[in-house]
């Protein structure tokens, strides 16, 4: 199953890259999709002097990017023979700039290596979460030590049964194509987790006449409720991917009370998943509405990459114009 068609891959000298450029490389290979390979230099304020090779230079801006540019082709060397790969370097703030190349190229996918791999329990920088705000396409934040192939795929969606909502069947839906085509072409364990609570339980307590029963009963049926939503997400699946594809990948369902934000990253720690696809959350043609409070401390505990997708008309506050600033 060929997910993408345009693949752009957004360099991070902060972070060991090799294994996240092989990442990008073999996801063109498998897709047969374009890739191209960015990096992006701050501006620098005119009259500022930089010193370069053991001399002044008075153009530090030029002189970044030559050297920016020979970074990306010793990067990129080992793969010359296998894939065409294009090349280009830009200057700004990455994730503006990343952004814009999305929009104005059409590109269906973004890797990047997460900012700050070390830093304990929070591997996504700023620009990291500028990008996961605003991006359009979908984008997969690796890490340091990105594998060449997923062993576990955890997908999260989200299901409300009392009031369905188009957008987020939709999202759910991308989710599942998603984690279910990697799956399937990395050979891995696909794991899909749905978290639910039930609010309204301590009001019932309260006024019920028997709280303990009336608790227990209303606990049930919000569990119920989910449940068959979650049984129609995995029927459809089935039917999406087909009998002997789901067969193969035997995709294992987790229904988990709770709060997703605490549930999620816990959970993937369990699975040992390498890889968390899940969406952001927004609505259809509302320009720069941020990711959700649940993603966002979702995505600041996760400990493996992630791999984040937008609802379909998500329109993104950047602008073309915007590049530069």
């Amino acid at each position: 199953m060929n997910e993408f068609k345009k693949i752009l891959y957004v360099c991070e000298e902060a972070a060991s890259q090799d294994a996240s450029i092989l990442r990008a490389v073999s996801l063109a290979e498998n897709n047969q999709a374009e890739l191209t390979v960015i990096d992006v230099v701050p501006a620098v304020s005119e009259g500022f002097r930089m010193r370069f090779g053991g001399r002044t230079s008075n153009d530090p801006v030029a002189s970044m990017v030559d050297a920016s540019r020979k970074r990306i082709e010793a990067l990129i060397e080992p793969y010359a023979e296998r894939l065409k790969i294009r090349v280009d370097v830009l200057v700004g703030r990455t994730y503006l700039e990343a952004i814009r190349v999305v929009l104005e190229n059409g590109h269906d996918l973004l890797i990047k290596p997460a900012e700050n791999p070390g830093y304990i329990e929070r591997i996504f920088g700023s620009q990291d979460m500028q990008l996961l705000r605003n991006c359009p396409c979908p984008v997969w934040l690796t890490r340091a030590d990105e594998a060449p192939k997923c062993r576990n795929i955890l997908a999260a969606v989200d299901l409300d049964p009392d009031r369905p909502d188009p957008v987020e069947e939709s999202l759910n839906r991308q989710i599942l194509g998603l984690a279910g085509s990697l799956a399937f072409s990395d050979f891995a364990t696909l794991h899909v987790v749905h978290v639910w609570d039930a609010p309204g339980e301590s009001m019932v307590r309260l006024w019920a006449n028997d709280p303990a029963v009336a608790s227990s009963d209303y606990v049930e049926g919000v569990r119920s409720s989910h449940a068959s939503a979650f049984n129609l997400l995995r029927q459809e699946l089935k039917a999406r991917i087909g009998e002997d594809a789901s067969a193969f990948l035997s995709p294992e369902f987790h229904l988990r009370r709770g709060v997703a934000a605490s549930v999620i990253p816990e959970l993937a720690k369990h699975v040992q998943a390498d890889l968390v696809v899940m969406g952001t959350v927004a609505r259809t043609g509302i320009a720069g509405l941020l990711i959700g409070n649940t993603a966002e401390g979702v995505f600041e505990q996760l400990q493996c990459s992630v791999l984040a997708a937008k609802p379909a008309g998500f329109v993104s506050p950047v602008k073309l114009e915007q590049a530069g600033t």
